[in-house]
């Protein structure tokens, strides 16, 4: 399983909506993320330019994808874009890998 980062804009519909009738927008997330095979770790409300930003933990890139469709489907956000995070000890294994293989790289030459 890997971890997400999701940032996403509401529509004014869906802020409309959410003043009118406040909810659990976290609950309903959660409930589509676990549909698709992962789980919601946090959602927070954010002043900026996103509305919201959440911690998903997927079991692969097509359940983000999956889950990414949906939320776009349903016309509630303006907006949104997702960021695969990646461990620390996956970064370090990469950073080995790229010290064997570095020398066999030849950079653009004038």
């Amino acid at each position: 399983m890997g971890f997400y980062l999701f940032q996403g804009r509401y529509t004014a519909a869906s802020m409309k909506a959410m003043i009118d009738n406040p909810q659990d927008r976290k609950q309903a997330a959660a409930k589509m993320i676990e549909a698709v095979g992962g789980k919601l770790h946090h959602m927070f409300f954010a002043f900026g330019s996103e509305d919201i930003y959440a911690l998903i933990e997927a079991p692969d890139d097509k359940a983000m994808i999956a889950g990414s469709l949906i939320v776009g489907a349903s016309g509630a956000m303006s907006s949104g874009s997702t960021t695969k995070l990646i461990s620390v000890e996956d970064a370090a294994e990469s950073m080995r890998m790229a010290q064997k293989a570095a020398g066999s790289y030849a950079p653009p030459k004038a």
